[in-house]
């Protein structure tokens, strides 16, 4: 910190390059690309439903909202899917859900999540499911919007949602260990 409560500003350090001139670390590619040998990890829905969890909640504590309420959001639908993947969800190469129907974000696979679980004996964790839709206002794409967009009810809402999702997450751990 510097006088007035700014932060110190580090001066602009040229990233490492290679001999061919491109930056020493690369992106992550989402698909492999010529020339990239780093591959995609297999998905871990249950796995990113905690890590997201548990990042929200620490940027929540500090009045983070933009981000945290995206993490919540994040964690929501990772969770829905680790549920969906626990009753027979198919995935392709990497874990990506084998139905276009699946590959959606929280706010779309809310419906597709009631009646996926219905049609496969998982009417139990419909009981977890906060009533309405709850990240219908959440969108994958407010990464981009400016933060004074968010504010801490807003955020509250989506924190709750995730919490329900949360205990059905343990309720499927519960029962893997019984």
């Amino acid at each position: 910190m510097v006088a007035g409560g700014g932060s110190a500003r580090r001066p602009f350090k040229e990233p490492a390059r290679r001999a061919d001139n491109r930056p020493a670390i690369e992106p992550f590619a989402a698909c492999p690309q010529p020339g990239n040998s780093r591959m995609p990890h297999d998905a871990d829905f249950e796995d990113a439903h905690r890590r997201h969890w548990a990042d929200a909640e620490l940027l929540f504590d500090r009045g983070r909202w933009p981000n945290a309420d995206q993490l919540y959001g994040y964690s929501a639908e990772c969770g829905l899917k680790a549920v969906m993947r626990s009753l027979g969800m198919e995935v392709k190469r990497y874990g990506v859900p084998a139905s276009e129907e699946h590959r959606k974000h929280v706010q779309d696979i809310w419906p597709v999540f009631q009646s996926f679980v219905a049609d496969r004996s998982g009417q139990r964790f419909l009981r977890w499911l906060p009533a309405g839709k709850p990240f219908a206002d959440w969108s994958h794409h407010d990464r981009y919007a400016p933060g004074r967009h968010f504010d801490r009810a807003g955020t509250a809402q989506h924190r709750a949602a995730a919490q329900e999702i949360r205990g059905m997450v343990q309720s499927l751990a519960e029962d893997r260990r019984s």
